[in-house]
């Protein structure tokens, strides 16, 4: 229990940050509804978890392939956030509604974001430094590394329920035109984090 709530306390706190991620999420909760703005966190929340039992599991291989390709996984996730934030500018508030009605598909946004988040390989250089400080890692023992990255997935997936939950509450006072709005700013928004991705990864 000790590992599962330090794992829950790091998935959380890394997940709070509001970034790219973070974006979306409240996007498509306030176009789309709470469904589709969980959806979009567990994505976060999977890789999170991914880049958590590397970290946990001691896998130094993995960890080093990533830092060492983080400029070609920086650039392809700043092209990618490029293109998410310009199709969101475009899009239509009233378009968003069908995924709300269920006749859109969450798969294409839990990978999205799963996309996203993995090709940030810096995170997991947040998570061996906390595993580091908190004493968690390989030493410890795979029954501990497994309920720390349990614990991150918990973490993280419950600021994305927070987040989600509050945005959608939120929506029925949101109009067509503050949905517009919405869309261009988050876009805009998103957009210029890819930008800073592309030039970051030079």
């Amino acid at each position: 229990m000790k590992f599962f709530l330090q794992g829950l306390l790091l998935g959380f706190s890394i997940a709070a940050p509001v970034g790219p991620i973070g974006v979306l999420c409240i996007r498509r909760s306030l176009a789309e509804g709470f469904r589709s703005g969980l959806v979009t966190g567990l994505g976060a929340a999977t890789a999170d978890a991914a880049y958590g039992a590397v970290a946990a599991f001691g896998l130094t291989a993995v960890s080093g392939f990533l830092v060492r390709q983080r400029h070609w996984l920086g650039l392809a996730g700043g092209v990618f956030l490029c293109y998410l934030g310009a199709r969101t500018i475009l899009s239509k508030p009233a378009e968003a509604s069908a995924s709300d009605r269920g006749e859109g598909g969450g798969t294409g946004e839990y990978l999205s974001t799963l996309v996203l988040t993995l090709t940030n390989p810096m995170t997991i250089l947040s998570f061996v430094a906390m595993f580091a400080g908190c004493g968690v890692g390989s030493g410890s023992g795979y029954g501990a590394a497994v309920a720390v990255v349990f614990g991150v997935f918990a973490g993280s997936a419950l600021w994305w329920v927070i987040l989600s939950g509050g945005v959608t509450l939120l929506r029925a006072r949101v109009g067509q035109t503050w949905l517009r709005a919405v869309n261009w700013i988050s876009g805009t928004i998103i957009f210029a984090f890819g930008v800073f991705a592309l030039f970051n990864g030079r």
